[in-house]
């Protein structure tokens, strides 16, 4: 493990605030010039080769999948990958715009973060949610494309519900509101007692509790709620977001599933990320403080454990490498909240990020590995996750 936080922290002058407004520029621009539409890490079978050839198993289908998202190079070019809209990088673009219009009052922040919300409704399910458009097989499960999906549905309420705070349109809160049905309706009960509630990722037969999960929709519950004054629903919230404070362990971690024995990985950077913001939003729209102790914990843990002394993302907490791109912006987003409870670390993960990870074209690089650099990209998972991390510091900086 990295040593503790305290031995990391630098200026905040280290990096000027201009560095990160014309790095966001540049990656909105590229992103712009591709109509919002990329590669992503999972995406190997929109490959009419690798789908004709491997597309018909459980184990073909993970060694086309994995093939391509393992592989040093990007091969999504010779496959003819089909580049496409993804929900989540959407939202998380979305999110990012409504930063920059904070930051900045620049007009065009706002016009990017409708045309996005355009597309969104474009690609939105019959049942009110949102799906990867790529087929997706998993150890655990197989999803066609266009499967609803908890975690990229929760993503996108987050995206709504920000625009209808900084616009108050009740369109916006219409459309969160159908998916909580779809949330309620369609996701299988994993665990249903009177205090605790745990939902599947996705309407599947799948037994797979997923920590992240839950946490996601409690938090986007809440802020519905707080919002319509759906004080009904607040209650659901409360039973997922105890279902997953019970799940910490006594050193301020979660595994990736319950029970940690199903889990194949320890503690990784990036959903203990999205864990921890998702209390936040929780406990701001609930205001129930009960497992404050636990969001403490776990935010210490993730500053201590994750990040090495020079800002680079650790892939888990007991394995360094890859460096991934994805936890950078992850830390740099939940940090940027913390800058007087943790100065300087969400700029120290900024920096490797930029100095190391970035092209001035207008994109960031994959992974960092021990020997070498995936020097390619993937819209949703380098691109939207750094912008919206790097946009969330800027506002910070800007308040």
């Amino acid at each position: 493990m990295n040593a503790a936080f305290a031995s990391t922290s630098v200026e905040a002058h280290a990096l000027p605030r201009a560095r990160i407004s014309e790095c966001l520029e540049r990656v909105f621009s590229n992103a712009e010039r591709q109509e919002w539409r990329g590669a992503d890490k999972h995406d190997g079978l929109n490959s009419p080769l690798l789908h004709a050839l491997f597309g018909w198993s459980k184990t073909t289908r993970l060694v086309a999948i994995q093939a391509v998202m393992r592989a040093p190079v990007d091969l999504r070019g010779i496959l003819r990958v089909k580049r496409v809209y993804n929900p989540k990088g959407l939202a998380l673009f979305v999110l990012a715009c409504l930063d920059r219009h904070t930051a900045t009052g620049a007009p065009i922040h706002l016009q990017r973060a409708e045309r996005l919300i355009e597309i969104l409704d474009a690609v939105r399910s019959a049942q009110g949610a949102w799906g990867y458009q790529y087929p997706w097989q998993d150890p655990g499960f197989f999803a066609p494309a266009g499967t609803p999906n908890a975690v990229v549905t929760a993503f996108v309420c987050e995206a709504l519900i920000a625009a209808y705070r900084k616009l108050g349109r009740s369109s916006l809160l219409d459309r969160v509101t159908a998916a909580i049905e779809f949330f309620l309706r369609d996701l299988r009960r994993l665990k249903d007692e009177p205090d605790e509630l745990c939902f599947s990722y996705m309407p599947l037969d799948m037994r797979m509790r997923v920590m992240d999960v839950s946490i996601l929709i409690a938090s986007v519950i809440a802020q519905h709620a707080q919002l319509t004054g759906r004080h009904d629903h607040m209650s659901t919230a409360q039973r997922l977001a105890t279902y997953v404070a019970r799940q910490q362990t006594a050193y301020g971690a979660w595994y990736y599933t319950d029970p940690s024995t199903a889990s194949r990985i320890r503690h990784d950077n990036y959903h203990t990320g999205f864990i921890l913001d998702a209390f936040t939003r929780y406990m701001d729209a609930s205001g129930d403080r009960r497992w404050i102790t636990v969001y403490q914990s776990g935010l210490q843990f993730y500053a201590n454990t994750l990040f090495e002394s020079d800002g680079a993302p650790r892939w888990m907490s007991d394995q360094s490498f890859p460096h991934d791109i994805h936890g950078a912006a992850q830390g740099i987003l939940t940090f940027a909240q913390h800058r007087a409870g943790y100065p300087g670390l969400a700029e120290k993960i900024a920096l490797w990020a930029l100095d190391r990870m970035y092209d001035p074209e207008g994109c960031f690089f994959y992974q960092r590995t021990r020997w070498y650099t995936k020097r390619f990209t993937l819209l949703r998972w380098c691109n939207a996750w750094m912008a919206r991390g790097l946009a969330a510091l800027e506002k910070e900086m800007s308040a």
